[in-house]
């Protein structure tokens, strides 16, 4: 049988409920009082009934990650650090993989509750606003990453268009004059894609170069690799390649790389989100990396806030830090420097 509070209690001399008012955090505990149950906890080697305390307080420990692809590397590392950031509250996670589906993001919004779940962070790629406002589940709701205009939410992003400006302006600073894009979507109007697009075309325009837009139906190696085909069969090939994610560009330089050519040197290739992956590449992948743990630890403390009701703040919008982190793929030479 397990240590109880009683016979922490009896070891340290006090009652029951001063050993429950240290335990549960309370203030109102003096320091001497306080460090002689600690101590006492520390010997007895205590450990509180989460299970007990969490049904007391009408919780049930464990929130909620909806992710569009759980086996895309960037959803995979983002999961570790979220379900890190919510151990530190003694929270479990349950992981639901959408497929970035209107209807499947839809039944997580509305059906949460089902599940005994005391919040949810999701990552949405299809509801917009008009879903969330719509919204019958009352459960504790964050967003994370993909953009979602004036949603009745809080929202942990980067700077999309900030991040793409950066690594659009750095292509250039290399010289490059014939700048590619690949990533954009026709069907995702609050995502991140037209956010990036945004941030490559004002860098351009700030330089007075012109835009290369390719088009993807999905951030995947494959369609980088396609999408690549198609600009090298292009007149003017482009001399640098800025891909929406780091799947697009590993994808986009294995087809460069297969025909024959020298990357950088006949072309630069750079993505975003820095996952394992490009660290390792053959040349190595120059990239943005957004800060990971900082989005994980933003959107579990904004979802506590919310369980707890210590916040009747209005939704807003909290960005993450990122920087870019130039390697051999615009580089050459081994080089891999953070830039910013």
């Amino acid at each position: 049988m397990g240590t109880s509070l009683r016979d922490v209690a009896r070891l340290a001399g006090v009652s029951v409920k001063t050993v429950s008012n240290v335990v549960n955090g309370y203030a109102h505990v003096s320091p001497a009082t306080r460090a002689k149950v600690e101590g006492a906890l520390s010997q007895l080697d205590y450990r509180p009934n989460l299970s007990a305390r969490n049904l007391r307080q009408g919780r049930t420990g464990m929130i909620a990650l909806a992710l569009p692809e759980l086996d895309a590397p960037y959803f995979a590392e983002l999961s570790r650090c979220v379900i890190d950031a919510a151990a530190e509250h003694r929270w479990l996670v349950i992981i639901e993989q959408t497929g970035g589906g209107l209807e499947r993001e839809r039944r997580i919004l509305d059906g949460v509750r089902d599940h005994h779940v005391d919040g949810l962070i999701l990552s949405p790629v299809a509801v917009g606003a008009e879903e969330l406002a719509a919204r019958t589940d009352d459960t504790a709701l964050v967003l994370l990453g993909e953009r979602i205009y004036d949603g009745p939410a809080d929202h942990v992003a980067i700077d999309n268009v900030r991040a793409a400006y950066d690594v659009t302006e750095h292509l250039i600073g290399l010289g490059r004059r014939r700048i590619a894009a690949l990533g954009a979507q026709d069907d995702t109007a609050s995502g991140t894609a037209p956010l990036r697009l945004a941030g490559y075309r004002e860098a351009l325009a700030a330089h007075g170069l012109p835009e290369t837009v390719v088009k993807v139906d999905r951030y995947q190696r494959a369609e980088g690799a396609a999408a690549m085909a198609r600009l090298l069969a292009s007149p003017e090939p482009p001399d640098a390649v800025f891909c929406f994610n780091d799947l697009l560009a590993l994808g986009a330089m294995r087809t460069a790389l297969a025909a024959g050519l020298r990357v950088p040197e006949d072309v630069a290739l750079a993505g975003l989100d820095d996952i394992e992956d490009g660290r390792y590449s053959t040349p190595t992948l120059t990239t943005i990396a957004p800060d990971k743990n900082q989005l994980a630890r933003i959107a579990v403390e904004l979802l506590k806030q919310r369980i707890d009701g210590h916040t009747a703040r209005p939704p807003q919008e909290f960005m993450a830090g990122y920087h870019l982190i130039a390697r051999e793929s615009t580089m050459g030479g081994g080089l891999s420097r953070r830039v910013g």
